[in-house]
This record gives structure tokens, sequence and C-alpha cells, in this order.
């Protein structure tokens, strides 16, 4: 298990009822940590790339069929959530937050709930 996704989900500070969104989702290693903390949350989580989000969905399926998951292939730029709000949103080493930072923030903000906290990371890959 990655350290790194591991303090990142941990610093989420997960609450049991929360709704998160995941940007950039990979394999779904930290969409497993976040699910594990839900009692009543869910996750949404998205990727670009279909085959990550086959991985996601196959290494999730017990979170998928629980109805505490969700994974969706889109771009962060192509992403429409209509009127959705998440409690928690992250990415680690989404290329947009790191380029353009400024611009991933007020993409991600109009489904930030009242109060909500967006955490993003990026970091070289080792």
């Amino acid at each position: 298990m990655s350290e790194r996704l591991r303090s990142v989900v941990e610093q989420l500070e997960i609450r049991p009822d929360d709704r998160v969104l995941e940007i950039g989702c990979g394999h779904g290693v930290a969409a497993t940590l976040v699910c594990e903390r839900f009692v009543e949350g869910r996750l949404t989580a998205v990727d670009r790339s279909a085959k990550m989000i086959e991985a996601a969905t196959r290494r999730n399926a017990v979170h998928v069929e629980a109805g505490r998951a969700e994974f969706l292939v889109a771009t962060l730029e192509d992403l429409d959530l209509g009127e959705r709000r998440f409690d928690k949103i992250f990415a680690v080493r989404v290329g947009l937050f790191h380029r353009n930072p400024d611009r991933a923030h007020d993409i991600v903000r109009r489904w930030l709930a009242p109060g909500g906290t967006v955490v993003a990371r990026f970091d070289e890959p080792s």
C-alpha cells in the first residue's frame, strides 16, 4: 500500500457519512482506503483512462456493489457532476493541479459543499 496515498487519505479526515470526490483515481488504491472509512458515505472517483477505471472498479467491486463507490471515465475539464456536492475533494499527481492550480481549483470549487475541503498533492514519481 502506498504510504503517500495513505497519508493523503489520513489528511482528509474522512467521516463515516462524507461525500468524497477523487480526481485521478488510477488503480483505485486511495478509493479503497476512503471506502473502508464509510458507514453511510459515498465516493465518486474519476480518471481519464478507461483502463484505470476498469482496474479501480474491479479492485473496489465490494464497495461499488454496496453503493459506496462509483467510478467514472472523464477528464477534470469535461467532468459533469451536475448539482452534486462533496465534503472532501482530493487529487494526487493530477497534472492540471500542478500546471495550473488556480484553474483546477476553480473547476472543483463548484462541487465543494459548504465547509468542504480540497486537497491536491503533486510530487514527482520516485
